[in-house]
């Protein structure tokens, strides 16, 4: 029990370190913070007000709502008070018999901020209204719905806009755990696995990668966070990716790749972060989103290839299993990509497969086409 506990705390602290390290996380959250940013370059948030109001947490977002029209109301009370108070409609000013009040039954405090509820949230029990015998009340009675309306306009557009964010569509795309490198179609490749959890399409998709890393110039000069840009390739269509199910993407390690020098024995000792971004437009809403995701060398595994995922029933339908998604199976791999191009055979496992009776062979002569993103 005892070892059990402190594998747990050595994996929480590990998780740790590995998400401090990286600048896009998982989820496609970016890990940065931004210091010593002048104080006066942050007028430019209230200039772009509208903006900073969509991109504040709910919790912010709730706690505006609320404080909005409350203090409106609250306001707008103590005006409709003051009013009562200079025409003498208050209890404790006690007006004569035959005395007209700006607004029936507001007579103190409390009926005022009542009375400006109704008003700003056209409720109208009928119990308080007002009289045209004030012109002072009939001016702020306006002022006051305007400024409602206004109100209301604002907060649930606001509400409206965080509701349908694009981003909330990245949400049902989802990336593989892990990347792996293995032979494929006689070339050497870095695969990573996409799944469009809904059956709505996303609309002229593409998918790129960057290679973050910290490089050393000739000179001396160090670049943090350098890129490098990663192509990836699809076994789908002509053009735009047909995202209707779960896609391979992979890369070609060949000498132009950044992953050219690295082995299997080297490969956990690098640093670098790799940033995989699909950009598409949404089919329902016709809004433009991007999903991201990072691999880190400890998410990359040499030598392995993903189990399949699509199959098809007696019917012919077709099924993919999401238990498969992220499940890999050792293959024949060499050990760097200098002895893939160059000693055949210099292998780092065996080649004995496994088999998955779940699925059925599907017999296919024709070799679809590679296509380049």
């Amino acid at each position: 029990m005892v070892f059990g506990i402190r594998k747990r705390i050595h994996d929480h602290l590990v998780e740790r370190r590995i998400r401090r390290t990286r600048l896009v996380t998982k989820y496609g959250h970016c890990n940065i913070e931004f210091g010593n940013v002048k104080y006066g370059n942050h007028f430019a948030f209230l200039v772009d007000f509208w903006t900073t109001f969509v991109e504040f947490r709910w919790r912010f977002v709730l706690f505006f709502f609320i404080a909005s029209f409350t203090l409106s109301w609250f306001i707008f009370g103590l005006l409709w008070f003051w009013i009562a108070r200079n025409n003498g409609d208050l209890t404790w000013q006690n007006p004569s018999k035959g005395h007209i009040p700006c607004v029936d039954n507001v007579y103190n405090l409390i009926t005022a901020f009542l009375f400006s509820l109704e008003t700003q949230t056209s409720i109208g029990y009928g119990g308080r209204a007002i009289t045209p015998f004030c012109s002072g009340a009939v001016t702020l009675i306006i002022i006051q719905y305007l400024i409602g309306n206004i109100i209301n306009c604002f907060m649930c557009g606001v509400i409206l806009a965080k509701i349908s964010i694009p981003k909330k569509r990245a949400k049902t795309i989802t990336f593989s755990e892990m990347a792996v490198i293995c032979p494929k179609k006689d070339f050497l490749c870095l695969m990573i696995r996409v799944a469009n959890l809904r059956k709505t399409l996303m609309i002229g998709s593409q998918i790129y990668g960057k290679l973050l890393r910290t490089t050393i110039k000739p000179d001396g000069e160090t670049i943090i966070m350098d890129q490098v840009n990663i192509e990836f390739m699809v076994d789908a269509g002509k053009d735009n990716l047909f995202f209707v199910c779960p896609l391979t993407l992979y890369h070609v390690i060949d000498n132009t790749s950044p992953f050219f020098e690295v082995a299997v024995d080297t490969l956990h000792k690098q640093e670098f972060e790799l940033v995989v971004f699909l950009d598409g437009t949404a089919e329902s809403t016709n809004s433009a989103c991007q999903v991201r995701t990072s691999f880190i060398p400890l998410e990359i595994m040499w030598g392995y290839n993903f189990l399949p995922i699509i199959s098809r029933n007696k019917e012919g339908k077709y099924r993919v299993n999401f238990s498969n998604f992220s499940k890999v199976v050792p293959v024949a791999t060499a050990h760097c990509a200098y002895c893939f191009h160059n000693m055949k055979g210099h292998h780092l496992h065996s080649t004995d497969g496994i088999d998955n009776g779940e699925f059925e062979v599907i017999d296919n002569l024709e070799q679809p086409n590679m296509t380049k993103m």
